[in-house]
């Protein structure tokens, strides 16, 4: 055999070889446990389902969405003002500072982004907490103009919006508890009495849907967008609740969904932000990790992080669900997709 071949061939084979391990991707650290309650979620985890620590070092990771454009997940880091951005490809990188208030005064411990969505046109919405509104970017650029989309109410300043959920419609509803005040519910500069479930049109108008709960926070709708999850996150009535949501968009009076209030006190976190699949199910952060529910309510089994939880979203293919669990940005790969993929 001619040798100069032989070597060729080979030196290809290396070649080959080298390449294929260095876009094999490396595994990433794992921490948690996944905890099975109820046959059906087999269904919905794969038997090997391990959650993955992709990145870490945030004082309070919160408000996930997947920029499925920029093939990246953006995410709040509330105390440092900060939106971050990770991408399988890239890695973590700052996106956004300051992210939630205007000024040089910090206002309260928590003033930046929270809640991060995408509008039907793509364009990233903030919920910001130290400028007490609701602001959007044009596309998903960091350095464009932020538009203020409101921040007040009948003349009265919001409290802190917190989360959001679009509707097909166009119709961002929205929670605004007093998080992002200096002195929570007690700070002077609060002007609503209350902490509301609000609905905002593309129009421009806000609507009260509902001032009955003291801490809402995450929401999410079902796949039919007839039932609107609402969470709240009191430690003396840490729960879930559940909407009709009406033909004319208001909603009914609701229920309780679940109460997880017996374990605030020996587990990590309270009931925060929430994502649907396209069968229904509710995938909840909540005291001791993400608490993943049947549309009847049943408790199918939990993604244990051992970390106070703030919130989760879909990304990828609309498989993978993405967890904020305090300083660790976590990731899921399941066999279910987001509702809306």
């Amino acid at each position: 055999m001619n040798l100069r071949i032989l070597g060729a061939g080979v030196l290809l084979l290396l070649t080959a070889f080298s390449i294929s391990r260095a876009e094999t991707p490396q595994p990433y650290p794992t921490f948690g446990e996944i905890i099975r309650l109820d046959p059906r979620i087999n269904a919905i985890l794969p038997a090997d389902a391990k959650l993955e620590k992709l990145a870490s070092g945030f004082e309070w990771s919160e408000g996930p969405v997947w920029s499925p454009q920029d093939e990246c997940l953006l995410f709040s880091d509330i105390p440092n003002d900060s939106i971050m951005r990770w991408s399988e490809k890239s890695g973590l990188s700052l996106f956004l500072k300051p992210a939630g208030q205007s000024g040089a005064v910090r206002r309260g411990a928590e003033p930046g982004s929270n809640g991060l969505l995408l509008d039907p046109q793509g364009n990233l919405v903030l919920c910001q907490h130290g400028d007490r509104q609701i602001a959007r970017l044009e596309g998903t650029d960091p350095a464009s103009k932020q538009t203020v989309l409101i921040d007040s109410y009948r003349g009265k300043r919001l409290n802190s919006p917190n989360d959001g959920a679009f509707k097909s419609n166009g119709d961002l509803y929205f929670t605004d508890p007093p998080y992002g005040l200096k002195l929570v519910e007690k700070d002077p500069a609060r002007e609503l009495p209350y902490s509301g479930i609000f609905r905002l049109t593309p129009q421009g108008e806000l609507t009260l849907l509902n001032d009955k709960l003291t801490f809402p926070n995450g929401l999410a709708f079902s796949p039919d967008e007839k039932k609107l999850y609402v969470a709240q996150s009191d430690p003396q009535a840490a729960l879930w609740m559940v909407y009709d949501v009406h033909a004319d968009g208001t909603l009914s009076e609701g229920k309780v969904f679940f109460d997880a209030t017996k374990w605030v006190a020996i587990k990590k976190g309270l009931p925060d932000g929430l994502k649907v699949d396209q069968q229904g199910n509710i995938f909840a952060t909540a005291p001791g990790g993400v608490y993943i529910f049947a549309p009847d309510g049943t408790h199918l089994g939990t993604i244990a992080t051992g970390e106070a939880t703030g919130n989760c979203a879909w990304g990828d293919d609309g498989s993978s669900l993405y967890i904020n669990a305090d300083m660790y940005l976590g990731r899921v790969k399941t066999s279910t997709r987001g509702a809306g993929w």
